[in-house]
């Protein structure tokens, strides 16, 4: 995934937000630390860094992801409005302009977000929460099990919503299955029902294929083969596809 290069993250510091005697902007050392909660919705602690405000500014940006880029750089940018008194030349709408397209550019390269589920169970919500956790500690290997404790309790969770009557220990394929059959928001796929319906069998399969993948290459068991970062990614982001689509059908 592409992040800032450091000729991006220079311009957002030096031309665009400014630097004075080596501090960032109006930014005191308390006021930094207010900025990610409050316009990035970020828990970033910048006194885990060393420096001024400039060099852990830096830091905390050179080392997030996309994703977090994205949120800091627009946060910069509401932050930092154009019109702001005492501020430097370089901050121009032309330059305003090309901060917010990267921002368009990170998020766009950024993993699929975990959706926030309204059907929900304490399992799945912990899940969840850990699968965003192990990622951003880079740790995308030990968030395929977890994810597929999110899924499979999520099916179950589902099913109960609708009264769909299941067997404790089901496997999410059948689990999909049910929902397939008896949910009523299944039951109308649209324009185009014969190719969704494809599209959800391919699904099927794809669930089918996630069981070996916990057993046999995720952290779930001692496992001396484990996948490997991008393909542990893979079996996230598809996941959590599947969740967003299933979410938004399921509740109106």
């Amino acid at each position: 995934m592409a992040g800032l290069t450091n000729l991006e993250i220079m311009k957002i510091v030096n031309r665009y937000i400014g630097v004075s005697g080596g501090y960032l902007g109006d930014f005191s050392y308390r006021t930094h630390a207010d900025f990610y909660p409050e316009y990035c919705e970020e828990d970033i602690d910048p006194y885990k860094y060393e420096g001024t405000t400039r060099e852990r500014f830096i830091a905390i940006l050179s080392e997030a992801s996309p994703q977090v880029q994205a949120k800091i750089v627009r946060g910069v940018l509401e932050r930092f409005p154009l019109d702001t008194q005492n501020c430097p030349d370089t901050r121009t709408k032309q330059l305003h302009d090309e901060l917010l397209e990267i921002s368009k550019r990170l998020e766009a390269s950024s993993p699929v977000l975990s959706p926030d589920l309204r059907i929900n169970s304490v399992i799945v919500e912990r899940a969840i929460g850990d699968v965003e956790a192990l990622i951003q500690s880079s740790d995308a290997v030990s968030g395929v099990d977890r994810i597929h404790t999110a899924l499979h309790g999520y099916l179950r969770a589902a099913c109960d919503a609708e009264n769909i009557t299941y067997a404790k220990d089901d496997s999410m394929t059948k689990l999909f299955k049910l929902l397939r059959q008896h949910h009523p928001a299944l039951q109308n796929l649209g324009t185009r029902s014969q190719d969704i319906e494809r599209i959800l069998q391919a699904s099927a399969n794809i669930m089918d294929a996630l069981n070996p993948i916990r057993n046999n290459a995720s952290v779930a068991h001692p496992n001396d083969d484990l996948l490997n970062k991008e393909e542990a990614m893979l079996v996230i982001n598809v996941t959590r596809s599947l969740l967003h689509y299933l979410d938004s059908k399921f509740v109106v």
